[in-house]
């Protein structure tokens, strides 16, 4: 199983990253949910961005890269072995900076991953 940190975790059903996290939790994976507001998603709290987890397989972000440069050091510290980029959350900067700290990164959907057994 792997330890996925949800970057943008919403309490809104609509969202992508709540259904993301309700379909990690029903195939095992373990999850952390990492937002800007309070809540519960899946069975697990949202965190703010201050503990870092350096035992995560992935992170799957659910932010814009407009949103993202003030996660890149929380992300790289982090040091997970993989970064998801869902539609929409594209950023060759965060991209490259990963890379180079032996990061693999992947433009995917989580969901379509999860469908697929290709997580």
């Amino acid at each position: 199983m792997k330890k996925t940190l949800i970057l943008g975790a919403s309490t809104n059903p609509a969202r992508y990253s709540n259904l993301a996290a309700q379909r990690l939790v029903a195939n095992g994976h373990p999850i952390i949910n990492v937002g800007l507001k309070a809540g519960v998603v899946a069975g697990v709290a949202i965190e703010k961005p201050e503990q870092i987890h350096t035992d995560l397989d992935t992170i799957t972000l659910y932010l814009g890269p407009q949103n993202q440069p003030e996660y890149y050091d929380y992300i790289l510290k982090s040091k997970p072995k993989r970064i998801i980029f869902n539609p929409g959350t594209e950023n060759p900067e965060l991209e490259e900076l990963a890379e180079a700290n032996g990061i693999e990164c992947t433009e995917a959907c989580t969901l379509v991953l999860l469908s697929t057994g290709q997580y």
